[in-house]
């Protein structure tokens, strides 16, 4: 018995191990410029046609083929408020590479208060992701333009609380249109647009790690774009393009949990240790420029990572049970 025990944490440690080596090198392997990249460079450089201050621009323009730089967009969805809005304002502070933001959401008035805040040039569309043409429009925008994608930040989404007797079959399927269909719409969209060091961001959620009753199709929508997310890594690294699933607990300072809430008003009686949007950024971001696989940003939502991966769901779902009715 004590030999299997030893056996198996052995298994577990080694595994875990491999695991941090191969993130590891994924991290080297993003920050290596491809050969096709340097061997640009040189060339140009040794013509004396290009500058040291020119030869970023051309590392980064040099996947589209193009003569000229492209204009540098950051695309971020569900810009509105919360979440989305927060990382706009990162983002607008600390990355020089980004030429122009393109804001997502419904709400115009609430777009355009987002992108007063910013230093840099912002465009705003408001749109409903789940309409027919919404994506298509935005694709159509991009080959006009010939932009190139530095980053998209999926963050709209919407969530309901209940169970499948009391939440409408419309909202249901509309949890799975926004949260699931929309964000791979647009990642298939911007794909032509991605290039060397560009990055994909999905925001996910800890809920993605277990089933959650009287949160079943929100947190069931979650995971498949946990498991999208994370395979899209794979597809992509070939590119060098950096994916990464933002896996955050509740967010009390954000409109989620109030438009969440139905009149099923004991579906959630609280939410203990609840995190801030300034700290799930902050957090987030500093793992996206990282280029790690899943971020969990925050003590809760990492030792519910680590829970969920050690016990059987059934008894995941039976403390979820006993959490949601203190």
């Amino acid at each position: 018995m004590n030999a299997f025990v030893r056996m198996a944490g052995s298994i577990v440690v080694t595994a875990f191990l491999v695991h941090l080596l191969i993130i590891f090198l994924e991290m080297v392997w993003y920050r290596l410029p491809s050969r096709k990249a340097k061997n640009r460079v040189s060339e140009e450089a040794g013509k004396g046609s290009i500058s040291a201050e020119g030869a970023n621009d051309a590392l980064q323009t040099h996947v589209s083929g193009s003569a000229e730089p492209q204009k540098r967009i950051a695309i971020i969805t569900g810009a509105s408020c919360g979440l989305g809005r927060e990382y706009a304002l990162r983002l607008d502070r600390k990355s020089p590479d980004i030429d122009e933001f393109w804001l997502i959401a419904r709400r115009e008035e609430k777009l355009r208060e987002t992108a007063r805040g910013l230093g840099h040039p912002a465009r705003c569309y408001a749109a409903d992701l789940t309409a027919q043409g919404a994506v298509d429009e935005l694709a159509e925008r991009m080959r006009s333009e010939g932009v190139s994608v530095r980053y998209l930040v999926n963050c709209a989404g919407y969530g309901r609380m209940g169970s499948a007797e009391t939440i409408p079959e419309e909202e249901q399927t509309g949890m799975i249109d926004l949260n699931c269909k929309a964000a791979v719409r647009l990642v298939n969209a911007c794909l032509p647009f991605l290039g060397e060091g560009s990055h994909v961001v999905n925001i996910c959620s800890t809920a993605a790690f277990q089933p959650f009753q009287k949160l079943n199709i929100y947190a069931a929508s979650k995971a498949f774009l946990l498991r999208y997310t994370r395979a899209l890594r794979m597809e992509l690294l070939p590119r060098k393009i950096m994916v990464t699933a933002v896996c955050p607990y509740w967010i009390r300072d954000t409109e989620f949990i109030e438009k969440a809430e139905t009149s099923e008003g004991s579906a959630i009686r609280s939410y203990p240790l609840s995190s801030r949007v300034s700290s799930v950024a902050a957090l987030s971001l500093a793992g996206i420029r990282a280029g790690l696989p899943v971020v969990t940003p925050g003590i809760v939502c990492t030792l519910h990572r680590l829970f969920s991966k050690l016990l059987p769901d059934t008894v995941l779902q039976y403390i979820w049970e006993g959490i949601r009715r203190i």
